[in-house]
């Protein structure tokens, strides 16, 4: 039954004619009239006693206008519940990350929003995989990298420098390469999921060289590849933000400085056509106004 007709009803007991009700609800009086016949009709039973010069409940239509009114006393209660909650950032809020991002760099961020915003229920989901946004039941995941086309939003949040770097150790013995090509002769610890199966991108002025490589080792975890080329296992493409430390203690040395690497974006993805609540509302403001790089 149609909420809009339950109220038409009480409008007419409230205001005591046709017009008026009408005027009330914003509809015409022919159509407050057939709003009406239509509910008796449904129900089998004559609500309104009509005259030319009165109109008044029967007495079925007197105590149905008291329990309807307590219906929508109680729906109108319910709905305004449900717009406080929608307006204030509170409840179950998942996210998807790649763990080394969060923890090198966005977790100062993430403590602080957790400081500003007490009612929302955060869980994080850290994989350096790409994460399935829609199967994986997230309000939204950041991603490294550039996106493939598809109908999700995605908001930039900054862009990552990426470098080429190795020990010490590992120079000291294998030498230290200074051009594309010489990356074929290097133990290359590889970064899966990189656009191109074995291709590291290198740029010089506005050339991009596309060297293929023979990985010694692979992994969609860029803390574990990290980790190895701090060990001296081979030559490695890793975020700035992941290495910073190691660079300034010199456990990585920047290698090809003059081959420099596409930066590359990181991105807040979250789907299209889902009604956004305000918790999540909160943390798309929240990265939108952060200094990340």
């Amino acid at each position: 039954m149609d909420i809009t007709v339950l109220r038409t009803f009480i409008s007419i007991l409230d205001e005591g004619s046709f017009s008026a009700a009408a005027r009330r609800m914003g509809i015409s009086r022919s159509l407050c009239s057939k709003y009406i016949s239509d509910l008796e009709a449904d129900l089998g039973a004559r609500l309104l006693s009509r005259t030319t010069r009165s109109l008044r409940p029967t007495a079925l239509g007197l105590e149905y206008s008291r329990q309807i009114r307590e219906v929508l006393r109680q729906l109108d209660g319910a709905n305004e519940m449900v717009r406080d909650a929608s307006a204030h950032p509170a409840g179950a809020l998942k996210i998807g990350a790649p763990a080394s991002y969060i923890h090198k760099l966005f977790r100062p961020h993430l403590i602080r929003f957790m400081d500003d915003h007490p009612d929302i229920r955060l869980e994080m989901v850290l994989d350096d995989g790409v994460t399935d946004l829609i199967g994986g039941g997230y309000d939204a995941v950041i991603r490294i990298g550039f996106l493939e086309d598809s109908a999700l939003h995605a908001r930039k949040l900054h862009e990552a420098q990426i470098l080429l770097v190795a020990s010490p150790d590992y120079i000291g013995r294998h030498g230290e390469p200074v051009a594309p090509a010489d990356l074929s002769r290097h133990s290359c610890l590889h970064y899966t999921n990189l656009r191109g199966p074995g291709t590291w991108p290198l740029r010089c002025g506005k050339e991009v060289f596309y060297q293929k490589v023979q990985p010694v080792f692979s992994s969609n975890d860029t803390e574990l590849l990290h980790s190895l080329a701090v060990g001296g296992k081979g030559v490695a493409l890793l975020p700035q933000f992941t290495i910073a430390d190691d660079l300034e203690a010199g456990r990585l040395l920047p290698l090809m400085t003059n081959f420099a690497l596409p930066d590359i974006p990181v991105s807040l993805v979250y789907p299209t056509g889902k009604l956004m609540t305000a918790a999540m509302r909160s943390f798309l403001d929240f990265t939108t106004h952060l200094r990340l790089s």
